[in-house]
């Protein structure tokens, strides 16, 4: 029999069906509750049982600590209810009114633009447009029914073709498809728009985006967004984005980031390399990125961070930022590109 829950503070109710999970019952009625990976790696749908009962759910441990079950806490994305609940979270208003499609794409353009990073460019078909917030992502459905999530990485505005950034890896089925055999013309169909990493515009605090590897992907569909926002609206947000790679190749829109900083005066942009080569000549910043952030800044009580790459990256950003750095819980998104059974982000 389908369970109540309630959302508090809201006091929304919705029923989870046998076997639903609390976040896969929420979506489906209408309450976007936070949530990146939904395969309990990321920790972004984390909140509070209140009352009732739970199926945790497999989950990575490091999404969720015996300390934080204990106490009540539950990943959503993974949590199957066992009677009515009451739950403490936040909800989403800004992608409630969105509707997930699955659609029907080709292949227009392919372009290898570092070592083992491919951009695809997605053609929709005529009567087709994706409605999307700035930072979501997508599912590509395989044809042996596994999926691979992507982040977009075109702004909204700017939809006559869908962006992805493709990092080739070992093992990695879809990316070596990617790599080694997709052509242009090629078919594929996606589900989306996924995901809850996009800009909350009620806010005027300065932002910080720091990105790892492909991570740049939904950071620059954001700051696309943000720039064609305020040269309509003349808000300007003070904006610092550090990017980090190993080695100067993979810094593969740097170009692009360079123009921008050029162009806005609310805008710096600054690349960092963890394993610069001699022939690179790099004379800027060097080490992990988020400890590029902790050098620069003593305090970062009165900003929002957005943070996206990988999840040691993420989570190193969200434990420092906030027990060093005095940055507000509330204040950091993230989207995690978690190792799973369907394959990792990209």
């Amino acid at each position: 029999m389908p369970h109540q829950i309630t959302i508090k503070p809201s006091g929304h109710v919705f029923f989870a069906q046998p076997g639903e999970t609390v976040l896969q019952a929420a979506l489906r009625e209408g309450f976007p509750l936070p949530y990146g990976c939904r395969n309990g790696a990321c920790g972004t749908c984390k909140g509070k049982i209140i009352q009732g009962k739970v199926d945790f759910g497999s989950y990575n441990e490091s999404a969720l600590t015996e300390m934080e079950k204990q106490s009540g806490m539950a990943l959503f994305c993974c949590a199957v209810p066992l009677s009515e609940l009451i739950i403490e979270c936040r909800e989403i208003g800004a992608i409630k009114d969105i509707k997930v499609k699955i659609l029907p794409c080709r292949v227009q353009q392919l372009a290898r633009v570092a070592p083992d990073v491919m951009v695809i460019s997605l053609k929709l078909p005529t009567n087709e447009r994706l409605q999307f917030l700035a930072g979501q992502y997508i599912d590509i459905l395989m044809k042996d029914g596994k999926r691979r999530s992507f982040s977009l990485a075109n702004a909204p505005h700017d939809d006559e073709l869908l962006q992805l950034h493709v990092r080739n890896y070992r093992g990695g089925t879809f990316a070596e498809h990617v790599f080694t055999k997709m052509k242009e013309k090629d078919i594929l169909r996606f589900e989306g728009p996924l995901g809850t990493f996009f800009l909350r515009e009620d806010s005027d605090k300065p932002i910080l985006f720091v990105a790892s590897g492909t991570g740049f992907a939904p950071v620059k569909s954001i700051l696309e967004h943000i720039f064609h926002v305020q040269n309509l609206r003349a808000n300007e947000r003070q904006i610092v984005l550090y990017w980090g790679n190993r080695t100067k190749a993979d810094l593969y829109m740097a170009d692009m980031a360079g123009n921008w900083q050029r162009e806005h005066d609310n805008f710096t942009f600054i690349p960092v390399l963890s394993e610069a080569l001699p022939a690179d000549n790099w004379s800027g910043r060097t080490g992990l990125v988020h400890q590029a952030v902790l050098q620069d800044f003593d305090n970062l009580a009165g900003y929002q961070v957005y943070a996206c790459g990988t999840p040691a990256m993420v989570e190193a950003a969200h434990k420092d930022f906030t027990t060093l750095r005095s940055l507000p819980e509330e204040e950091f998104f993230s989207d995690a590109f978690t190792v799973s059974p369907r394959e990792p982000r990209s």
